[in-house]
């Protein structure tokens, strides 16, 4: 490992000599190129520095206990030596974490897909409800949202709602969301009072660009039609509106969130990018990509990733056993506890794996 991390640590310092360098600081590109490369070293760099500056002084303490005959010096020697060894335990964990092989994803971009499932127009308003608390948690992260492609269900809900988060490690964040969510609450509309379940499914989708999609234009059925959305009688009236179906999977993509034909049809084909790109990789690496079907589900009430009761105030992700009891704030958009669990859980998982390789 520790090899490893001084190989690192040569490639962070070339790179700051070579962004130094003043016929490279010409090369916009190539700069830009370095300066990403060096960020993404950065805090493997700044954890083996640390583990570096730990280790020399436990060898310290270690000297000052074998030569100094003083007993008071010898008991600070043996206090710091303690000290030192933990910290030096948690500097390799966390070092282990940093060299983990990293999802070539998470730097992305997301498509974020919301369906309602079942429970009727609770589910709808259900999916209007992880909607916000999603858009919520990018505001939070200092990211942007655009919303792609909606189909309300005329009581405030949604029947599906499409919307992409861009930010940098967005995907990071955010894959571990894909599933089925279940609610259980009193409708509004419900008299009686009783608690109903409803369910939405969601999916997460890294953005990815033309070079490593090739689409074909001969399998392409595209119409133009006029939109329902923001922008009313203009939009209508141009058809900006826009429909692609893939012929050969079926796939069909909406988009009408822009004014601009041209814009809502970039949007439309990014979406359709990702899901060919998430189905080619099913295919390639079916053994660790959970397939579209099994990540999403069919939104049956048996299906579920986490629950949300809003009669006990309760949020409970099954996938880690982590329950919190504070929903309101969960659904404004503060979920980074289930985010780091999980996160933490693959790590550990990783991490097991690793060990039993060796």
């Amino acid at each position: 490992m520790l090899g490893r991390l001084k190989a690192i640590e040569e490639r962070y310092e070339e790179l700051t000599r070579l962004m130094a360098d003043p016929a490279v600081a010409k090369d916009y590109e190539r700069v830009a190129e370095y300066a990403k490369e060096q960020s993404e070293l950065e805090d493997t760099v700044s954890a083996y520095r640390e583990y570096q500056d730990a280790a020399e002084e436990l060898e310290g303490a270690k000297t000052l206990l074998a030569d100094d005959a003083d007993p008071e010096l010898r008991e600070m020697a043996k206090g710091e030596i303690a000290t030192l060894e933990s910290r030096l335990e948690d500097l390799e964990t966390r070092l282990q974490q940093l060299l983990l092989p990293k999802d070539p994803h998470d730097s992305r971009n997301v498509i974020v897909e919301i369906r309602a499932g079942a429970g009727g127009d609770e589910a709808g308003l259900f999916a209007a409800n992880l909607h916000r608390m999603y858009t919520r948690y990018a505001e939070r992260q200092g990211w942007k949202t655009e919303l792609l492609s909606e189909h309300t269900t005329g009581v405030g809900g949604f029947k599906e709602v499409i919307f992409d988060v861009q930010g940098h490690g967005a995907f990071s964040r955010l894959k571990f969301e894909s599933g089925v969510h279940r609610v259980q609450r009193v409708p509004v509309t419900e008299s009686a009072g009783r608690i109903h379940t409803s369910t939405a499914t969601v999916a997460v989708l890294p953005e990815v660009d033309e070079v490593e999609v090739h689409i074909d234009p001969g399998d392409l059925e595209i119409e133009t039609y006029g939109s329902s959305g923001p922008g009313g009688q203009h939009m209508q009236k141009n058809a900006t509106a826009i429909r692609i179906t893939h012929k050969p999977t079926g796939m069909v993509v909406t988009c009408q969130s822009e004014r601009s034909q041209t814009q809502n049809r970039l949007r439309a084909m990014a979406v359709l990018r990702a899901r060919l790109y998430e189905q080619e990789m099913q295919k390639q690496a079916s053994e660790v990509a959970e397939a579209r079907r099994s990540q999403v589900g069919t939104g049956e009430r048996s299906e579920k990733i986490r629950t949300y009761n809003f009669p006990q105030n309760r949020v409970t992700d099954h996938r880690i056993g982590l329950t919190l009891y504070q929903l309101p704030d969960v659904l404004d958009g503060k979920i980074d506890p289930f985010i780091e669990e999980m996160t933490a859980q693959e790590q550990a998982r990783q991490l097991q794996a690793l060990g039993k390789g060796k």
